[in-house]
C-alpha cells in the first residue's frame, strides 16, 4: 500500500515545487515586461521618483576652457545639455535670494496640480505687489491664462491666485513648492511664498538648483516651454473676466535669435536675476544669474562663449 502512494506523494511534491518556482517566475517577469517602466507611470502620475532626479556633471572640456566673461553676478550657471556639460560656473552652490524666479516652481506645482474644472477665482488677498498681469477681485480664470500672466508680465496677482486655489489654499500650495523641490532632489532651496516678494522670510535658492528646477519643466511639461516662449499674449474677454494684452520684453526673446524663455527677477535685495534657456545651432544651453547689475548683457556675454566653445558662431543679435 505505502509503495502505491509513495509515487502518488512525490507527483504532489513536485507539484508544489513546479508552482512555486515557474508559476511565480512567471508573475515576476510580467511585471518586469510591463509596457510601461514605473518610473514613466511615476511621471504620468506627476509624482517625482529618485530616478528622476538629475544633477549637471561637473568636469571636462568645457569646464575648464580659458577665456570666460567677467560678470558682476554673484551666482551663475551655464549648462549645455546637448553636450552634457557645464561650461561656466560662478558660486553656483551658494544661496541666494530669488525674487520672481520663484515662479519656475509656482508654475510646476501649479501644472502638476491642477483643477479639475479648471476655474480659478480672484480673491482680494489675491491682489498683491508691483508687477500683476490686472486681475480684479470677482474675475474667475482658467490655469493657462493665469501661467501667461504669471510669466510674461511676472504676475503677482497671478501667482498668489495659482496658489489660493490649491487645494488645502496658499500655505499647503507653499508646502507642495517646497516638496517638489525635496523631490528633486535639491538641497538648497526653500519656498516662502509664490511669486518672490520679499517679506515673507528667508527664501533662497542656488544656481545649480534653478537649473536643475528650470530643465524639470522644459523636459516634463510642455505647456510651460510653450508659456515661458511667448513674446505677446492676448486674453480675450468674457463674462468670466475682462480682456487681457500681456507682453514679455525682458528675457532676450526679442533680441537673441533662439533664445526660448524663461523668467526674469529682482528685488532690492536679490538684485538682477534671469534664467535664459537657447536652443540654437543644435545646442541647448540654459544659463541662470542670481545678483547680476547688467543681466541682459551679462547673458547675452554668457550665451556667446557658451555657443563658440561648442563650436557654432553666435547669432547676430542686439
Amino acid at each position: 500500500m505505502l509503495r502505491k502512494l509513495f509515487p502518488i506523494s512525490l507527483l504532489a511534491v513536485l507539484f508544489v515545487v513546479f508552482y512555486f518556482f515557474y508559476a511565480r517566475s512567471g508573475e515576476v517577469q510580467e511585471k518586469i515586461t510591463s509596457p510601461v517602466p514605473l518610473f514613466l507611470t511615476l511621471l504620468e502620475n506627476r509624482q517625482v521618483s529618485t530616478l528622476d532626479i538629475w544633477s549637471p556633471s561637473r568636469g571636462g572640456v568645457l569646464s575648464f576652457s580659458s577665456g570666460k566673461p567677467e560678470i558682476s553676478a554673484q551666482g551663475a550657471l551655464v549648462y549645455d545639455l546637448t553636450e552634457d556639460e557645464i561650461v561656466y560656473e560662478k558660486d553656483s552652490d551658494a544661496r541666494y535670494p530669488m525674487a520672481s524666479l520663484t515662479k519656475i516652481m509656482t508654475a510646476i506645482v501649479a501644472l502638476e496640480h491642477k483643477k479639475e474644472n479648471d476655474r480659478y477665482y480672484v480673491y482680494d488677498s489675491d491682489i498683491v505687489g508691483e508687477n500683476s498681469m490686472g486681475l480684479t477681485s470677482g474675475e474667475v480664470m482658467h490655469l493657462e491664462e493665469l501661467l501667461y500672466g504669471l510669466i510674461l508680465p511676472s504676475g503677482n496677482d497671478a501667482a498668489e491666485a495659482l496658489a489660493s486655489n490649491y487645494e488645502g489654499g496658499r500655505n499647503a500650495f507653499i508646502d507642495a513648492m517646497n516638496e517638489k523641490a525635496e523631490a528633486l532632489g535639491l538641497t538648497n532651496t526653500h519656498f516662502t511664498n509664490p511669486s518672490g516678494l520679499e517679506g515673507d522670510g528667508a527664501q533662497y535658492t542656488t544656481a545649480k538648483d534653478l537649473l536643475i528646477i528650470t530643465r524639470y519643466g522644459l523636459s516634463n511639461l510642455s505647456l510651460f516651454g510653450k508659456v515661458v516662449a511667448t513674446v505677446e499674449k492676448e486674453i480675450p474677454g468674457n463674462s468670466d473676466h475682462k480682456y487681457f494684452y500681456l507682453y514679455n520684453d525682458t528675457n532676450l526673446l526679442t533680441s537673441y535669435p533662439g533664445v526660448k524663455g524663461v523668467k526674469t527677477g529682482y528685488t532690492p535685495e536679490a538684485g538682477l536675476c534671469l534664467v535664459t534657456y537657447i536652443d540654437y545651432g543644435g545646442h541647448q544651453i540654459i544659463g541662470v544669474l542670481l545678483g547680476s547689475q547688467n543681466r541682459r548683457q551679462e547673458m547675452k556675454d554668457l550665451l556667446d562663449y557658451s555657443l563658440r566653445l561648442a563650436g557654432v558662431e553666435p547669432p547676430p543679435h542686439n
